[in-house]
């Protein structure tokens, strides 16, 4: 539980301290532009109150840098050019200083143990050339929760100066793999979005794919191979309860929440062939959506839940396909050379992530819900399965070099820019990306 108030220290105490009333903040980040030249920005090591916790408060500071970081977006300077050394985060800072060494935005902060036991963050946001502070905010929790606080502080400043909604206060669940390649153990695991805090969920008796998180709550879908067909099951993270779907005959593959989490949208297999269907998680009523002599799979609903796209080689060759949520008539929207997978409809609406391959190379990459503009983000021997972050700004996939090497999960930016690899304890495959908790 995090709870969180505001900290005003803003015009009025910076003009008493020399600071123009009339200077206006103008520091912003336009990340709508194709090339965006990361920020400058200083992130000082937060405060310990006295008897707090040094250590905490440096880490805190080392993850909100290192989110920023990661985002290409900013650039954090080295603490070494600092020539002001704050110390009480209440004082207006001395702007010039911080001028001198081109930092345009500047983070201050202090952590206090509380006498309840809680951890109390505070944090500021100060646009430098303005002379202004931008945001000022307290968080109180429990101390082991330090790694989430700066998570949420990281999205409040990712807001604060793109306009857009963070998306570091999140979570991935993947599928961890070890052993052999050809005795791989493979078991579910969850980690927050820069690859700390991993946990297992599943034990690894059991073979598991494609998990994919509710919207709405902390549940994820996903397909185990417990016996001699695949099942679909729900599990509860919090609780560790995993229930089945449903019962079908033959195999169940991709399964994925609606926006809403009342339904979750899959492909079963029949004879040669795979169609997609939808089931209602309340009443357990299954709707069948496609009917054709191919294989259909990989379902993805649209975020206002109207469409959905899928792939399906109905014409020969996978492609993806776009059709009502309800079913009916279907259009194909990508014709490049290769075959097209893995589509996943982006939060915002106005994309549909996808699997490539051509020419022997798997590629991820992205195109407008009609096909147009289609565009490759990042390309190699076996890269797969595009996952969005919540604010439709990145996408994660797994890659896979062969041999005896394993996969491995990786971040890119929609612009193809700042690849980043994201660090697990063992090989991983097949990333989902949580909303923002």
């Amino acid at each position: 539980m995090v709870t969180r108030r505001s900290l005003m220290l803003g015009v009025a105490a910076a003009s008493m301290l020399g600071v123009p009333r009339a200077a206006r903040a103008q520091l912003k980040i336009d990340v709508t532009q194709g090339t965006v030249q990361p920020l400058p920005i200083a992130l000082v090591d937060f405060v310990p109150a006295s008897g707090g916790d040094v250590d905490v408060a440096r880490g805190v500071t080392q993850v909100i840098t290192s989110n920023l970081r990661r985002s290409g977006l900013f650039a954090p300077i080295d603490p070494a050019a600092y020539i002001e050394r704050i110390t009480n985060i209440d004082a207006v800072p001395r702007f010039p200083d911080w001028r001198a060494i081109n930092a345009q935005g500047l983070v201050t902060g202090r952590m206090t143990r509380q006498g309840d036991g809680r951890l109390k963050a505070e944090f500021r946001l100060w646009d430098v050339f303005a002379g202004q502070q931008l945001m000022g905010q307290q968080y109180f929790t429990t101390p082991e929760n330090w790694r989430r606080i700066a998570h949420i502080i990281s999205d409040q400043i990712y807001h604060r100066l793109t306009g857009e909604k963070g998306y570091f206060d999140t979570r991935i669940v993947f599928v961890d793999e070890t052993g052999p390649k050809d005795r791989r153990v493979k078991r579910l695991a969850i980690m927050d979005q820069d690859g700390a805090g991993v946990r297992y969920l599943t034990r690894g008796e059991d073979l598991v794919l494609t998990p994919r998180f509710s919207p709405t709550t902390q549940e994820i879908t996903y397909m185990s191979y417990g016996g001699a067909d695949p099942r679909v099951f729900l599990l509860n993270i919090e609780t560790g309860q995993r229930e089945i779907v449903g019962n079908f005959p033959g195999m169940t593959f991709s399964p994925r929440f609606s926006p809403d989490g009342q339904r979750v949208i899959m492909s079963l297999q029949q004879g040669s062939h795979s169609n997609i269907f939808v089931m209602d998680l309340r009443s357990k009523a299954t709707t069948r959506l496609t009917d054709t002599p191919a294989i259909d799979t990989a379902p993805s609903y649209s975020p206002d839940g109207a469409r959905i796209c899928f792939e399906s080689d109905r014409g020969g060759r996978q492609q993806i396909y776009v059709m009502g949520a309800n079913g009916g008539a279907a259009q194909r929207i990508s014709f490049g050379e290769g075959s097209y997978s893995t589509p996943v409809w982006s939060p915002r609406g106005d994309a549909i992530a996808f699997t490539k391959q051509h020419g022997g190379k798997f590629a991820i990459g992205v195109m407008r819900p009609d096909g147009q503009g289609e565009r490759i983000l990042a390309e190699g021997f076996h890269n797969e399965g595009p996952t969005w972050a919540p604010n439709g700004r990145v996408l994660m996939f797994f890659r896979d070099p062969g041999g005896n090497a394993g996969p491995g999960l990786y971040t890119v930016d929609v612009t193809g820019r700042n690849e980043q690899r994201i660090p697990t304890p063992s090989f991983a495959s097949d990333p989902a990306w949580s909303p923002l908790l």
